[in-house]
């Protein structure tokens, strides 16, 4: 199961061309709403999260997945709960992306230290030990980083190709046409 976490002002291109593209290739993802069910991103565009943080099940998680936007990313540090599941992961060799300002919340926790990645412009800084690399997506081992909204189709397709490997990622490439 992946999980995708959203909280108020969460970046929507980011969240929904990566959950599209993962469905489409036939991922199981649920959203999950930090602030309640109904979440709003940062231009107003509402999304009903398949469920709310207390009921994910993260004995069968293999991703959890953070969208940027600067309130998406204030929601997910001020979650306990959201903290906590991303640590889990990591510390149990299950996939951590993150894409825009959301890797940030990756290196609060060490993650990105040591590890190639990317975020958004301006956000180095934010970035602990991270080796940054400037590309649209970026995985290193079970992290996987992307830049910001106008890189979500390549930072969708690498989470496909760490889930179901290349041909699928080809697959939904050639179908969403892209180029």
């Amino acid at each position: 199961m992946v999980y995708m976490l959203l909280g108020t002002g969460f970046e929507e291109t980011e969240a929904i061309a990566p959950l599209d593209l993962l469905r489409r290739a036939g991922v199981s993802v649920a959203t999950v709403g930090l602030n309640g069910k109904t979440i709003f991103g940062g231009h107003g565009i509402g999304v009903t999260a398949d469920m709310e943080i207390g009921e994910m099940d993260l004995t069968n998680l293999d991703m959890i997945i953070l969208p940027g936007g600067l309130g998406g990313v204030a929601s997910i540090r001020a979650c306990t709960g959201a903290m906590e599941a991303i640590r889990f992961a990591w510390e149990n060799d299950k996939f951590v992306a993150a894409i825009c300002a959301g890797p940030t919340v990756l290196a609060d926790l060490g993650i990105t230290d040591g590890k190639n990645a990317t975020c958004y412009p301006g956000c180095e800084s934010q970035m602990g030990n991270a080796n940054m690399v400037c590309e649209a997506a970026v995985r290193d081992g079970k992290l996987i980083t992307g830049t910001s909204a106008g890189c979500a189709i390549p930072f969708g397709l690498a989470l496909i190709e760490a889930l179901k490997g290349q041909a699928e990622t080809d697959r939904i490439a050639a179908q969403i046409v892209i180029r």
